[in-house]
């Protein structure tokens, strides 16, 4: 018995040995990828190479004489290479200019004195679609009352059937800019084309780049060279590393004032319009210093669960809300069963106001 433990105890200090060789061999290849993964920036390559890592499985396979099944070797080292790739995008994303250096501190943008960032939850309200000037003047005229500043409201409407309401196109944008000058508040609208920008900055205090459009690398770009705000939403496929990068190109373009609008992705979820990703809310925090605010109306699709999930969004961190209202929903030209009524408005910032301070 005494032996045995003897051989016990004289196993496990090789095995000690052996990790600690391990870990150094381990540490060497993560220095050798994260070289590889700077080169491959420069060159413009995609950190994973599935060709590459092919040729490393099957020369693996071929080293491998066990005791260890070679299968088994093989899915150590298709971790090893997984983690190795996250890691050159880690070192990747610290190099972002959105990223949040060590030591900077978060973005703050002033939008005609309405203050995003600072510490105080906004919110921003509107209809869905500009329809008429006296539904865009009832609607705003009770947001305003309610203590809210930014105005938001479709004049271009992308639309999944060429065949539904698409916008008032320019009218529809010099009737928001008229409300919300009478009433002293910001206009915010979406652009969904490069040609747009030059017309919709003349109406518009932040310009709202679509979740259709996160991916639209060429109208990013030209946003960018705006110096009008830019609410960027993510694109209901994105990832969070995918919506970062977007926001890369309208930083690259020269514009800083950008925020970051958490709306919802698509999964086989149906209970919802989309699937609130609530936990990229302090991620984005965490990666990048931008603001970052949610939209509780797409992501949700319905109303009936506005209010805990608008709590939620802002105990996770959120900057801000936008949200979607028009004085009669039964009679709003899209998106009608998700469109807060003034009461439902009202009864949302109240609520709301037992918990932040706006």
């Amino acid at each position: 018995m005494e032996d045995n433990q003897k051989t016990l105890n004289k196993l496990r200090d090789e095995m000690t040995a052996v990790n600690g060789d391990i870990i150094n061999h381990l540490n060497h290849f993560f220095s050798i990828s994260n070289k590889i993964g700077i080169i491959k920036d420069k060159m413009g390559l995609p950190h994973f190479d599935p060709v590459r890592e092919s040729e490393m499985l099957n020369d693996i396979l071929m080293k491998t004489r066990g005791p260890m099944p070679a299968e088994d070797m093989q899915r150590v080292f298709m971790e090893i290479f997984k983690v190795s790739v996250k890691e050159m995008g880690a070192g990747t994303r610290q190099k972002l200019k959105v990223s949040r250096h060590q030591g900077k501190g978060s973005k703050v943008i002033n939008v005609g004195g309405v203050v995003i960032g600072n510490g105080i939850p906004v919110l921003i309200g509107g209809p869905c679609a500009v329809e008429y000037p006296e539904q865009v003047m009832k609607t705003a005229t009770y947001l305003k009352n309610m203590g809210i500043r930014l105005l938001r409201g479709g004049a271009f409407k992308p639309r999944t059937s060429p065949y539904n309401f698409q916008g008032l196109g320019e009218e529809g944008l010099k009737i928001l800019k008229e409300v919300a000058t009478s009433l002293d508040m910001r206009v915010v609208t979406e652009v969904m084309s490069s040609e747009d920008i030059p017309l919709i900055e003349k109406y518009a205090d932040i310009l709202q780049v679509g979740t259709r459009n996160m991916f639209n690398y060429s109208l990013l770009k030209q946003i960018g060279k705006s110096r009008k705000p830019v609410l960027l939403k993510r694109g209901f496929m994105a990832t969070i590393e995918e919506f970062i990068l977007a926001a890369e190109y309208i930083y690259n373009g020269g514009n800083e004032e950008i925020i970051l609008c958490e709306r919802g992705i698509r999964t086989f979820e149906t209970q919802t319009r989309n699937t609130l990703d609530i936990s990229a809310i302090p991620i984005l925090k965490k990666e990048t210093s931008l603001p970052v605010i949610v939209d509780i109306s797409h992501s949700l699709g319905r109303k009936d669960i506005v209010l805990p999930i608008a709590h939620a969004a802002l105990a996770a961190g959120a900057d801000g809300l936008v949200f979607e209202s028009h004085f009669n929903p039964a009679a709003a030209w899209s998106d009608a069963q998700q469109q807060l009524d003034m009461k439902e408005t009202e009864e949302l910032i109240r609520y709301l106001e037992k918990y932040f301070k706006f």
